[in-house]
């Protein structure tokens, strides 16, 4: 091992990948587990595991979570993974080997399965993420949902040769959830700042829907394809009405 990186993961009930999560990432010396008010069996799991620092918070938004999973951490190199994400082997090697430029941002495909099918419709397809930097070149934004690491004028965008999974959602029940989650976390974040109406609700989850199904080829991953093509429209089209129903109220 050449580099020295704290992994860091938030965490809420995530009990069901958290394991295999965590075995992968042995090889490195720190990971910070920032949980999010688990009930689940996630934090038994963690504490089995010698490299892994457990803190707890209440939720804060997404991009203020990292944020404080970063400060956690002793290392200034982080790498960023979600609780239901599994690396492959040959991806923790890269990670561990290459050689690293402090204002570089490395860039990993990620590959989306929806109850353990490989998907690549519906935008889930070539799905390029930040996630290994140096902590005193960039850090998180504070957006509630959605967040994305800061880019700089000096900031250098490399992709790794490797990859990892990502067990998103095992069925429609998580996928409503999800959305419910996260149309609301939208709302609360732009209200006030952004202008939002019925039509425009409407007409963005039939752009959605068109463009998932058609145009990304949702349709050629039968029922699965047509699932996520509607429940992203349904997500586009609830976050503005739900934008609407705030800016109406923060005007009264």
């Amino acid at each position: 091992m050449v580099n020295k990186i704290s992994v860091t993961i938030l965490t809420k009930n995530s009990q069901k990948y958290i394991k295999e999560c965590l075995q992968v990432l042995c090889g490195f010396d720190e990971i910070i587990l920032l949980d999010n008010g688990s009930s689940d069996k996630t934090l038994t799991i963690a504490k089995q595991f010698k490299n892994v620092k457990i803190f707890e918070n209440k939720f804060i938004g997404f991009g203020a979570l990292k944020n404080l999973a970063i400060h956690y951490a002793t290392n200034d190199w982080i790498l960023s993974v979600d609780s239901d994400e599994i690396l492959s082997k040959e991806l923790v090697n890269e990670i561990l080997n290459i050689k690293l430029e402090n204002n570089t941002i490395y860039s990993i495909l990620r590959e989306n399965y929806y109850n353990k099918q490989k998907i690549k419709c519906c935008g889930w397809q070539n799905d390029w993420v930040n996630r290994l930097f140096n902590k005193k070149h960039t850090h998180f934004n504070n957006k509630k949902v959605h967040e994305s690491l800061i880019i700089h004028n000096n900031t250098k965008l490399k992709k790794l040769h490797y990859t990892f999974k990502h067990y998103s959602f095992e069925g429609v029940s998580q996928l409503l959830l999800k959305m419910d989650t996260y149309s609301t976390l939208y709302a609360q974040e732009h209200k006030g700042k952004k202008l939002s109406s019925p039509s425009k609700a409407l007409f963005r989850s039939i752009t959605s829907f068109i463009k998932n199904y058609f145009f990304q080829k949702g349709f050629l991953y039968g029922y699965e394809g047509l699932l996520i093509s509607i429940s992203n429209a349904n997500g586009v089209f609830y976050k503005y009405m739900k934008l609407y129903e705030e800016n109406k109220n923060h005007d009264l």
